[in-house]
């Protein structure tokens, strides 16, 4: 009953070519499609002049392959390696042992070097600022308030939202090469209040036309958007930087910003991650946002 599963090998090899050839769902369903090697690597038989599977199930993907099971697959692989190589080493002490006529001593059996290190998996974002995050969460609440509307189009008056007028102040700010720290919390208060309006607009509407007309998505933004202007209220409010659990991202919310001190990188935004480094192999020992 339903669609057949997929089967591990294809979904694992489509999550590595995204990583290495930076594509979007998309693009990785259309490259498989086209290129036999691809095709190949995911376990096909023979080449497919068709869509492996919809771009949808990337999300999926993503999803069922955490980091339990990616260290599985890891310590699988890196098992058989060890028993060949363990194999090979075996062999090789027996014909050392026989051209010396003699048993070799025992003692315990080094297995390379361990190398543990923490660094940070980096997010695909950009960098974020304050005043760029509340124009974007502003443009998506917009087009919330655009869906909720259309059952009472011709019925009622679109409310406004002052979108245009929104978008020049953004960018008569952003597009500054040098932003006085007045302008910018001035260029801030006025997107936090537009962000308020439209909040409180789509308060309205979903009392008269029902939240169940929004996408999954866009229920998931809206609930984002609340917090980001929680978040961005409260430091304007109190003149801060900083606030526990800080959404950087409206698309990845769960990314945090993590001081690293680095040169010319003091903060970077991803996972971090505790990472051993054995006879080649990586392993993830501990990974927290």
């Amino acid at each position: 009953m339903g669609a057949p599963a997929k089967a591990a090998r294809v979904a694992l090899g489509a999550l590595i070519i995204q990583e290495k050839l930076g594509l979007t769902d998309e693009e990785v369903v259309e490259q498989i499609r086209e290129n036999p090697y691809l095709q190949h690597f995911i376990g096909y038989g023979e080449y497919r002049d068709e869509e492996p599977f919809e771009a949808s199930m990337m999300v999926h993907f993503r999803k069922r392959l955490g980091l339990a099971e990616l260290s599985g697959i890891n310590e699988l692989i890196h098992s058989k390696h060890w028993k060949q190589k363990h194999k090979e080493r075996v062999q090789d002490q027996e014909k050392d042992r026989e051209d010396k006529g003699g048993s070799s001593g025992g003692g315990s059996e080094k297995r390379g070097k361990l190398i543990v290190d923490a660094s940070v998996a980096p997010a695909d974002i950009r960098y974020p600022t304050d005043l760029s995050l509340l124009n974007e969460a502003r443009e998506k609440g917009e087009g919330i308030i655009d869906v909720l509307h259309e059952p009472q189009k011709g019925e009622e008056k679109k409310v406004r939202t002052y979108r245009e007028r929104a978008r020049r102040d953004y960018l008569r700010a952003a597009k500054k090469r040098r932003l006085k720290a007045t302008e910018l919390r001035k260029a801030i208060g006025k997107q936090l209040r537009y962000v308020k309006r439209d909040l409180q607009h789509i308060e309205t509407l979903a009392e008269r036309s029902g939240l169940e007309l929004l996408s999954r998505k866009q229920y998931r933004d809206l609930l984002v958007i609340g917090e980001v202007y929680r978040q961005q209220e409260r430091m304007y409010g109190e003149r801060t930087k900083r606030i526990e659990d800080r959404i950087v991202s409206i698309s990845q919310p769960h990314v945090r910003p993590i001081v690293r001190g680095k040169a010319g990188r003091p903060v970077e935004f991803g996972a971090k991650v505790s990472v051993s480094l054995v006879e080649g192999y990586s392993f993830i020992e501990r990974m927290s946002f």
